[in-house]
């Protein structure tokens, strides 16, 4: 899928990852950007088109599936990210709320603009994950476990949106340069060329983008006589 002439619609475009995709989808010559966050007021990228959109309100998610009947690019962006274990007094509640936006979230916009993309040609989904996909080391176990689903949900959804052409990619990165890793070391990659990696994936047709080098490791490992999900002894 080429960028030039989409219309595309970012979760979570305010800040980030997202304010990042919308900045390059504009650069790369989309047609329309929609960008999506729950006070449209805090989307300041111009050139865009902000729309009140909290992935976790099912009227907003259809008002916005609504209002974008063009849109040929949905990226599922949005997600929000708490440290913790398991094990923590308060890691149901806070399970709950990171699912109902990582993985809820994105399959309710899914469900929503499938019938959108079908309309316009196929299109496509980009589904931000990440490294965590695959690893938990209890650190973030909530928020590791939600993109887990997220990636079962990506893979289903390729299957399930095959017979009407629409092209789902899985983006996985490691650590990105954001608000919500601020507080935890360790090298992290720029949102600007994390988001460059994802649409040269999709503009080259590839079904998953590993956006940085930890990321790269980490897939590879998953079949290692150790494998990089579980923990690495000295």
């Amino acid at each position: 899928m080429k960028i030039e002439n989409a219309v595309a619609l970012v979760t979570g475009a305010n800040r980030g990852i997202g304010l990042a995709f919308t900045q390059e989808l504009l650069a790369r010559g989309a047609r329309k950007v929609y960008a999506g966050a729950r006070d449209p007021s805090t989307v300041k990228q111009s050139g865009v088109q902000a729309i009140r959109l909290d992935v976790t309100k099912p009227e907003e998610v259809a008002a916005a599936a609504a209002r974008a009947g063009d849109v040929t690019l949905v990226i599922n962006n949005a997600g929000v990210g708490h440290q913790g274990g398991f094990l923590a007094s308060d890691s149901e509640e806070v399970a709950r709320r990171q699912f109902e936006t990582n993985f809820f979230g994105m399959l309710r916009m899914s469900k929503a603009f499938a019938p959108v993309l079908a309309v316009n040609g196929g299109g496509a989904l980009i589904n931000v994950l990440s490294i965590v996909s695959w690893i938990n080391g209890g650190q973030l176990a909530a928020y590791a476990a939600s993109k887990s689903a997220a990636w079962s949900l990506t893979n289903s959804l390729r299957h399930e949106l095959a017979v009407q052409k629409t092209h789902v990619l899985a983006l996985h990165m490691a650590f990105v340069d954001t608000d919500l890793v601020r507080a935890i070391d360790g090298p992290k990659t720029s949102p600007q060329e994390i988001v460059k990696r994802a649409l040269d994936g999709l503009e080259s047709g590839l079904d998953e983008v590993l956006a940085d080098e930890r990321t790269v490791l980490v897939k590879q490992g998953l079949a290692a006589p150790t494998p990089s999900y579980l923990p690495q002894r000295a």
